[in-house]
């Protein structure tokens, strides 16, 4: 901490005599009749321009984890049979069973399960991505020289829909081994394999909002000379700063999400019947929506147009390679985490600036 104040002294003290030094390429000396500083203010258009990443989803029932059945209805059994397996003869026994059940059944019959599949995979086909916005933009720049000088991009912090991509489904599978009193008649294995339902992101359209706020900084040259040339392009590079708050789930995503909490859970409870046809579990799910900061570079391409030495129009097209990532947990206080979804955001916006400044 000592050095580091130490050198933000002496920096601090060779301000005022590099303002005066003199160099051919550099220059930070007051006499050219240019303004130091200058403020603009606008309306700045936000197109982001990535594609939808895969959403990767982990839960907490691992491969080859074996959990117990309990109830379950017979007819959720036959709807969830492995489809690449013949299994004609066994679905005909489980039919009669039935008839002697009432369509049900009992933990006492329906033995446990290996799960497979549920431990993680990647939801080809989903994503999400933002939307555009627009918001009132504000720059400032410090002049080193009548052609350099140092911009901070900032902004009223925008509100940004952040839409949903195609569906989410569990690539469910197991193996179901029946017993009676407590004998397990591995002979009489089940084979089930489905794709369960958890989530249609594009059917909600806006699956969250987020409150966006980006600085970037950026060191740019101005071709011309201050009171020669009135139009004045100018080429920028910097660094663009994202941090997201205030995030905001679509109600029917998180309901989708507790459901999915909900059979997890069941399962963890010894109650995979249960979870295959989706009741609910005794935990308590919470959902919980989170996204990363991140750094991008920033380029520039704009100009100015002086009305006065003090008034000037200026407009601005800039680009960004921006990507962050967003995390959903469902967590149960007693259970821990059910489920972790995570998926890259591929902003990389395009900013279009248009204002009125004044030079000081």
């Amino acid at each position: 901490m000592k050095k580091t104040l130490l050198c933000l002294a002496t920096t601090l003290a060779l301000v005022p005599s590099l303002s005066q030094a003199k160099s051919p390429y550099f220059s930070l000396q007051d006499g050219e009749n240019f303004k130091r500083f200058s403020v603009s203010v606008g309306a700045l258009y936000v197109k982001p321009t990535g594609n939808a990443q895969a959403i990767n989803i982990n839960t907490s029932v691992k491969n080859g984890e074996s959990a117990k059945n309990g109830d379950i209805q017979v007819d959720t059994v036959l709807n969830n049979l492995d489809p690449s397996v013949n299994q004609g003869l066994l679905s005909l026994a489980l039919q009669g069973v039935g008839l002697f059940t009432g369509g049900n059944l009992p933990s006492s019959l329906s033995g446990s399960s290996k799960i497979n599949g549920l431990q993680s995979w990647t939801a080809e086909g989903t994503g999400l991505e933002a939307d555009d916005v627009t918001t009132l933009g504000i720059m400032t720049n410090y002049f080193f020289t009548d052609n350099i000088s140092l911009e901070v991009k900032a902004g009223i912090p925008p509100k940004v829909d952040i839409s949903g991509k195609g569906k989410i489904s569990a690539p469910f599978s197991a193996t179901a081994t029946p017993e009676i009193a407590n004998f397990p008649l591995e002979f009489l294995n089940i084979d089930l394999k489905n794709n369960i339902p958890i989530t249609d992101l594009g059917g909600y359209g806006k699956v969250a909002e987020a409150r966006a706020w980006t600085p970037a900084f950026e060191v740019q040259y101005h071709f011309g000379k201050t009171g020669v040339n009135k139009f004045r392009p100018y080429l920028g590079v910097g660094l663009m700063y994202a941090y997201f708050n205030d995030l905001e789930m679509n109600s029917g995503l998180k309901n989708d999400l507790i459901k999915a909490g909900h059979m997890i859970a069941n399962i963890k409870d010894g109650k995979a019947g249960a979870a295959l046809e989706r009741e609910t579990s005794s935990a308590n799910p919470k959902v919980k929506l989170e996204a990363s900061d991140a750094f991008a570079p920033v380029a520039t391409a704009g100009f100015t147009y002086d009305f006065n030495d003090r008034w000037f129009a200026v407009g601005s097209i800039s680009y960004a390679h921006l990507k962050g990532e967003t995390t959903i947990t469902v967590k149960d206080a007693q259970l821990g985490e059910l489920i972790k979804a995570k998926s890259d955001i591929e902003i990389n916006p395009i900013l279009g600036y248009a204002g009125v400044g004044f030079r000081f």
